[in-house]
């Protein structure tokens, strides 16, 4: 009886303890996301795009920046993949300029980000986001795009490594700007109630957003599009590093490029990844006068450069 009583008690506290936690979780207040009314803020876009359903059922929005006919590499096209927080719009100062010299330039919002649907700062899952890459690019070679070159910026060279693994067949050439494996800023550090409170959300509400994205010397932008709030199966995505190191040569020329004064990461940092990728089809790009996320206008004729050096438009399709 009296064993009975202590497991009663015991079930009872424990019990207790779950619903405190779980009532902490549902109210203590936790940095949110805009709420967006996606479906007005896409009729309000100006320049072309498109709506890609994923084999999920979830819609990726696909912006385009179109170059001059005359101008145009025909077959050819351009896949932006951004970094943590922003979207496709913010790559305008790369986009622009790249389809200004003949190539069809395209920039996808991930699920939770930008224009995209699904839950703000949120995906299911790396393989869920991966597929999302993927079906991205058999969307354009079904506009007609034959040939592929994919840049990858700060957390979209993550992105961008993932897909050319998953993928190497289906890609014509990567471009890796502004990431490495080690920063140069320490992770952020959690006290034990912030902590709680991430970890129980992310058991009871997995897709509700939690954690709040920020670093030394970021200023954050007033545009709604940007995410600064992320759900911990999101943040974590890039825990096992080992998954972006490439084991077999890539069969597609690859540029891995930083600024010389890149706020997140060394140009020593980026040239180790650009040692670990196997091969000579490759070249390492030093921007002068660059920070992790501005660049001076002039540095992307180096970068059409070196695409117009590959010769996609000229390749066998």
């Amino acid at each position: 009886m009296i064993v009975k009583k202590i497991l009663k008690w015991v079930l009872i506290v424990i019990l207790a303890l779950v619903l405190t936690v779980v009532a902490i979780t549902l109210l203590t207040p936790v940095p949110k996301n805009p709420d967006l009314d996606l479906a007005l803020l896409r009729q309000e876009v100006e320049q072309p795009y498109h709506l890609l359903e994923t084999s999920d059922g979830e819609t990726l929005f696909v912006r385009r920046w179109d170059p001059v006919d005359s101008l145009t590499k025909k077959g050819v096209a351009v896949l932006i993949l951004h970094g943590i927080t922003a979207h496709s719009k913010a790559y305008d100062f790369m986009a622009k300029p790249i389809s200004n010299a003949g190539y069809t330039t395209f920039g996808l919002d991930y699920r939770g980000h930008g224009l995209s649907g699904g839950p703000r700062g949120d995906s299911p899952g790396k393989e869920r986001s991966k597929a999302d890459y993927l079906e991205t690019v058999q969307f354009i070679k079904e506009l007609g795009y034959s040939k592929i070159i994919v840049i990858g910026h700060s957390f979209g060279v993550a992105s961008a490594i993932f897909l050319a693994k998953l993928a190497p067949d289906q890609l014509d050439g990567l471009v890796l700007l502004s990431g490495a494996y080690e920063g140069k800023l320490p992770p952020r550090e959690f006290n034990w109630f912030e902590k709680l409170t991430i970890i129980t959300n992310s058991v009871i509400r997995p897709s509700t957003a939690v954690i709040a994205y920020e670093r030394d010397g970021m200023e954050k932008r007033e545009d709604p599009l940007f995410n600064y709030v992320y759900t911990l199966r999101f943040a974590t995505m890039l825990d096992d590093q080992s998954e972006l190191v490439f084991q077999d040569e890539p069969p597609m020329p690859v540029l891995v490029g930083v600024g010389d004064r890149d706020e997140l990461f060394t140009v020593d940092a980026v040239r180790e990844l650009y040692n670990g990728i196997p091969g000579d089809n490759k070249e390492f790009w030093v921007i002068e006068n660059a920070l992790h996320a501005t660049f001076p206008p002039s540095c992307w004729n180096e970068l059409v450069d070196w695409l117009d050096r590959q010769h996609f438009d000229s390749a066998p399709m």
